[in-house]
């Protein structure tokens, strides 16, 4: 379905139920991103937010596509895996030999989609050009502050359109961009983005960067930005896949080389000049729901601001998972998956990335296994694959269990796993926003192979596991004072051999020799594997120890093996204890004023009961209150 506006799938959003509209003031400095936190963590309360007092003369759209339905109707398609099957069909039909003229005439209807969906640069100006402002002022947005320690305003939806100054071939990538000026922004590409390699371009032949920045419009627009995709593939040729109808672009009115959507809701115009002195930029609170720090990036000087007449502003928070992004991400697992295997990873059956692993650190796949050695040919198939290249964590398995049946999944792998033999580890290109390697961008990967062995592959038996009967945590937490909680839930009730247990550390190498101790007890025969997480964390909430294990964890660096236990310190490091030089993030969390302002105000928003904050459950984690956490 191909939206005409985004005020057009605002409608759809609240026929359908799924829109909540908010007519008391609500300040964008942080307050309307607490609110969205509380709905968008709170099961069956979690709906898009329309504000419609700003404090601007804009209204502000926020969490549109904060749920599976939403998602869905976003890309108009009832289940997301219909996609999948569409390009399945597509790349069938053309990857298929054809023998007779029949047959090749046949494909001219598949040809002609494909034509179809091809963006067209039309004459005149669009309903995104509808009002000029008579001197760009981005203080006139109702922009968001959205966490304490963030460095100050940022856009956080943008479709930021480039064009590469040799060849002319357009990207729209999404990049924050925080505010310093009412003609300013920094522009926040990190080095791996095509963004960033067009501009390094414009450097090395000393011009100047048109740039264009879409927001709103049919939210295709918005996920096409933030899709993977290939370097020489249009995205807007995606949105026009996905919304069955080409994308319409018109050219900006003060940088006519870029071409921007007609019915977007707001084009900001500018440029960056590659030989101007950067700016110090951030810290954001980012989707690993830790701040990313500061650092150097290029100032985007605006040179004008358009929007519809009735231009409503879209906006998102990230922050520790559960977010809006959560779903934008689980719309591109479903949607590449299938080009994934029918050129890359044929032997790929399904793949699920938790929310718990904010994306790229932990993904799991289920192959179809025909020999022995078939999971590391896929390991390294994966690791090779687009932006598969920054996973940290993989999990390979077979057979039929569903990859969200987490139980079931869980005890598959761990009785096919010896993980002397199982668990491979390399290095290699990570995610920018990785704080847990020693070199920014470039760190430890670890893969488990949960498949079923062949004979070859196996050099002893597997047993089943079954927990000691003498296992007492209360008496190991009395012989080692500095362990503060053990769940042995999975172990206990569900025969899955992994401890996780949480650690005050206070000695170097603490983790690695508390793990040679804990080894030798008796106890722990037939544990395979035991995650080590900081003291602060609640050891029994599983799915924040496994959110903050995976972002404190270098696995090549960070493993280490003791009586065939596999040891994982996914503990927060230090110069003092750890020998890390890198500054580290603190987590994520409302301030108390905000909370306070929020509660207050709440029974004025017509939302119902009182949501209380998310936040309040970290409070107890922070290290101190400023974003970089200082050795303590």
């Amino acid at each position: 379905m191909a939206y005409k506006s985004l005020r057009e799938f605002i409608d759809e959003l609240d026929k359908a139920g799924e829109l909540i509209r908010i007519k008391t003031f609500v300040d964008p400095v942080l307050e309307i991103a607490e609110i969205t936190d509380r709905v968008s963590k709170t099961a069956g309360r979690n709906k898009a937010l329309l504000f419609e007092n700003t404090g601007t003369d804009f209204p502000l759209l926020i969490n549109s596509m904060g749920n599976e339905k939403r998602m869905c109707m976003a890309l108009g398609v009832k289940q997301l895996d219909d996609i999948a099957r569409d390009i399945e069909d597509i790349l069938k039909t053309l990857s298929t030999p054809k023998n007779s003229m029949l047959e090749k005439l046949a494909m001219l209807p598949q040809l002609g989609k494909f034509a179809s969906w091809m963006p067209k640069v039309i004459k005149g100006r669009g309903a995104c050009q509808e009002v000029v402002m008579s001197k760009p002022d981005l203080d006139k947005l109702p922009i968001l502050k959205c966490w304490p320690k963030d460095g100050g305003r940022f856009v956080t939806l943008p479709s930021v359109h480039t064009k590469d100054p040799n060849t002319g071939m357009r990207n729209i990538g999404m990049y924050r961009m925080q505010v310093f000026a009412p003609d300013m922004t920094a522009m926040h590409w990190h080095k791996h983005k095509v963004s960033a390699r067009h501009f390094n371009e414009y450097k090395k032949l000393h011009k100047r960067m048109p740039i264009a920045v879409a927001l709103g419009g049919d939210p295709v627009y918005t996920y096409a930005a933030t899709a993977p995709l290939p370097e020489n593939v249009d995205e807007y040729m995606l949105a026009g896949f996905l919304r069955k109808k080409k994308v319409e672009l018109v050219h900006c009115i003060t940088q006519p080389e870029v071409e921007v959507p007609a019915d977007a809701d707001f084009i900001i115009e500018g440029y960056v000049e590659p030989d101007e002195e950067l700016i110090w930029e951030g810290p954001f609170g980012d989707h690993t729901g830790y701040y990313s720090l500061p650092d150097w990036y290029p100032r985007f000087r605006v040179t004008a601001i358009t929007h519809r007449k009735d231009a409503v502003y879209p906006a998102t928070i990230v922050g520790i998972p559960p977010q809006e992004d959560a779903w934008i991400g689980k719309a591109t697992e479903r949607i590449f998956l299938t080009p994934m295997k029918m050129t890359m990873v044929p032997e790929i059956k399904d793949m699920n990335m938790p929310v718990e692993g904010v994306f790229h650190n932990l993904v799991i796949a289920s192959i179809n296994k025909e020999y022995a050695g078939q999971g590391q040919k896929v390991m390294n198939a994966m690791w090779g694959a687009g932006q598969m290249m920054f996973n940290k964590i993989l999990v390979l398995t077979d057979g039929d269990i569903k990859l969200d049946h987490y139980k079931e999944l869980a005890q598959y792998v761990f009785n096919n796993l010896n993980p002397a033999t199982d668990v491979y580890f390399s290095q290699g290109p990570m995610d920018v926003l990785d704080h847990s390697c020693s070199k920014l961008g470039f760190g430890g990967k670890m893969c488990i192979d949960g498949t079923k062995k062949w004979e070859e592959e196996i050099t002893e038996p597997l047993l089943p596991f079954s927990m000691q009967p003498g296992f007492d945590v209360n008496k190991i937490m009395a012989d080692f004072a500095e362990i503060k909680g053990i769940n042995d839930q999975l172990a206990k009730e569900w025969q899955i051999p992994v401890l996780m247990i949480s650690v005050q550390k206070n000695r170097p190498n603490h983790i690695h020799s508390l793990h040679e101790q804990l080894s030798t007890l008796p106890e722990m025969k037939g544990i395979k594997m035991i995650l080590y997480v900081e003291h602060t964390v609640g050891i029994n909430n599983i799915a924040d120890v496994l959110w903050r294990f995976c972002n404190n964890l270098d696995p090549r660096r960070d493993h280490f093996y003791a009586k065939k236990i596999l040891g994982l310190d996914g503990t927060r490091k230090t110069r003092a204890l750890d020998g890390f030089e890198r500054p580290w993030p603190n987590i994520i969390a409302a301030d108390d004023v905000t909370i306070a302002a929020v509660d207050k105000k709440w029974a004025q928003l017509g939302m119902g009961e009182l949501i209380l904050s998310p936040s309040l459950q970290y409070k107890a984690q922070l290290y101190g209150e400023e974003a970089e956490v200082t050795d303590m």
